[in-house]
């Protein structure tokens, strides 16, 4: 009979702990000013070490998979990731009229705007799995719109990056921790040149560290999201270069906010 050298079989092993982790994701069930929420939870169960948590945020249609898929991405990169839910009662449409209402609902108080937003990442930070010392959070339109107000309104997270997010501007005489990072296409339409403008002006007028990042060549709105194209509106459009490089630079932000 063949021995089997140690280094084989201390191989075989390490090969069969790899076949067996996997991303798991739970739901997570929870409530904010009487309106029941539910989001989830993803993260690799090889993993037993508390990891960095990252908030995702997702685009005015809700939470659907698109956002969903994205919190696995982050799980797969070694975080431990929240896909929260803005709207309540598991609202998912791929209308834009009612996604414009129900935005329009969430946004037209920034203080509960950004309320509903910490009562995610605080799920997170519940899940006894991510370091509550470093957090961040991501999102897409809407979301990276919710993400921004997070960092506007003093949310103790160590950085945001907005995704072809809407670009609301900090308010006058803001002191912002959070270091920000966001993306735009530059021929996004429903993100007007006079409203990026206003978004890096008043930044400038703070203390933030803070970077903006458009790209060209007819990047519009959801370049990140191979569906943009299916929900009809002409200013949506993938742009696979755009998405990957912004995925690229956003692990790089990472590396950075989290050493």
């Amino acid at each position: 009979m063949k021995k089997v050298s140690l280094l084989a079989i201390a191989g075989l092993s390490l090969l069969a702990s790899n076949v067996m982790a996997a991303v798991k994701s739970e739901a997570v069930s929870y409530e904010h000013e009487g309106t029941k929420y539910t989001g989830y939870l993803y993260y690799d169960d090889a993993k037993t070490d508390k990891r960095p948590g990252v908030l995702v945020v997702h685009e005015w249609w809700g939470l659907n998979d698109y956002a969903k898929k994205r919190a696995e991405m982050l799980a797969e990169l070694g975080y431990v990731a929240f896909a929260a839910d803005m709207y309540g009662d598991g609202k998912v449409t791929d209308k834009p009229e009612q996604a414009k209402e129900w935005m329009t609902e969430v946004t037209s108080d920034v203080d509960a705007w950004r309320a509903t937003a910490n009562a995610g990442l605080e799920q997170l930070k519940k899940s006894g799995k991510a370091d509550t010392e470093k957090l961040a959070a991501i999102g897409y339109c809407f979301g990276g719109g919710t993400i921004l107000q997070m960092a506007y309104g003093g949310t103790d997270i160590d950085g945001v990056v907005s995704f072809h997010g809407a670009l609301p501007s900090a308010p006058d005489g803001s002191e912002i921790k959070t270091k920000i990072l966001a993306f735009h296409g530059n021929a996004d339409a429903m993100v007007p040149p006079a409203t990026v403008n206003k978004f890096t002006e008043q930044l400038d007028k703070t203390n933030a560290d803070w970077q903006f990042v458009g790209y060209g060549s007819g990047v519009r709105h959801g370049f990140t999201n191979p569906d943009a194209g299916k929900y009809g509106i002409d200013n949506l459009k993938y742009d696979e270069k755009a998405d990957k490089r912004s995925w690229a630079e956003m692990q790089d932000f990472f590396g950075e906010i989290f050493k």
